[in-house]
């Protein structure tokens, strides 16, 4: 029996300032981010969705909406799919810019590898999965939509595919409002297919 959990990454958020937004309130999507959350309900009209879940933060939610309403599903919320904590929230980090080069800040940097700045990435891989899993039991035989956020995704894939957790963020290989579709038989993992129904945008761009 395939069934297919595709974890989504929510479309391009309005973030004038070019803050770390991470679990605040009130971050929407953006013009572009409600189209992109268009065209991948779109890209997946045809597909047999049958359960969509989402992550409770504002942006995921008005990403999943086009794609639930194209199936006519009700947004299932779970919390497991909820962005990273992170102690940079509500500031500027861009490189060269804002929160990374004051020195009262630095004592947050001292371990890339948990990391030492936020929620650890071990604890993100095992409640992703717990979603993908909740996902795969409720959409048995078909497809499911989990719509999260950059660093979760892209954690849970990295996890699967029994890569270490800690990596660059600025490789990762998740753009906005794509695709990484986790591919079952039965109860086993076989494939992961990655994919960007919207195009391709820069993991660099801090708060996209």
């Amino acid at each position: 029996m395939k069934t297919i959990v595709h974890m989504m990454r929510h479309g391009e958020v309005h973030n004038p300032d070019g803050i770390l937004y991470g679990r605040l309130p009130g971050f929407r999507l953006s013009d572009t981010g409600r189209a992109q959350a268009q065209t991948v309900a779109a890209a997946l009209a045809d597909h047999d969705v049958t359960a969509v879940f989402a992550s409770p933060l504002q942006r995921a939610q008005e990403t999943a909406t086009p794609v639930a309403g194209g199936h006519g599903l009700e947004i299932i919320t779970n919390d497991d799919l909820i962005e990273a904590d992170n102690q940079f929230e509500g500031l500027r980090v861009a490189v060269g810019d804002g929160a990374l080069g004051k020195p009262r800040h630095w004592a947050k940097l001292r371990d890339p590898f948990t990391p030492s700045w936020g929620e650890p990435y071990i604890q993100i891989a095992h409640r992703m999965l717990s979603a993908a899993n909740k996902a795969r039991e409720a959409a048995a035989g078909h497809e499911a939509i989990c719509v999260s956020h950059q660093l979760p995704v892209y954690t849970l894939r990295r996890f699967l595919e029994g890569r270490r957790l800690w990596h660059d963020p600025r490789v990762r290989q998740c753009s906005l409002a794509s695709l990484t579709s986790l591919i079952y038989d039965g109860d086993e993992l076989v494939d992961i297919v990655y994919s960007e129904p919207a195009g391709a945008s820069d993991p660099r761009i801090t708060g996209a």
